[in-house]
């Protein structure tokens, strides 16, 4: 029971990394012969701003479990909820907007229920 709640506690923390470090990944489109360093510099920034929130989120939700649940569940709807305005704008086929959803939103969601998952843990133990 105990090897349980170690899986639970970390589970959720390990995959928040992993996830920060693969919306980071999309920043690298920034790199384009000919920018200047301060060119580069702003478009890593402004790349990066989701996943500096996302860290933020998780040093928060690191003790606060709840806060970690409400948060990647909120960041979920609300990319799944750009993409289905740009599907929507764009003309573009729907199925286009569950594959990019499934992609971002999907592992954001998983992360919540884990983080929901431990809180629940906690709060029965006290």
């Amino acid at each position: 029971m105990k090897k349980t709640g170690k899986i639970l506690y970390w589970t959720p923390r390990i995959l928040s990394i992993l996830f920060i470090c693969f919306l980071t990944l999309f920043s690298l489109d920034v790199f384009e012969s000919g920018m200047s360093a301060g060119e580069v510099a702003l478009g890593l920034f402004m790349h990066n701003i989701p996943s500096i929130i996302m860290v933020v989120l998780l040093v928060i939700a690191w003790r606060k479990e709840i806060v970690g649940a409400v948060g990647y569940f909120g960041a979920g709807l609300l990319y799944m909820g750009f993409v289905v305005f740009g599907v929507v704008n764009s003309g573009l086929p729907w199925y286009l907007a569950i594959t990019w959803s499934l992609t971002i939103a999907g592992p954001a969601f998983i992360i919540g229920i884990l983080f929901l998952l431990n809180w629940k843990k906690r709060k029965g133990n006290e």
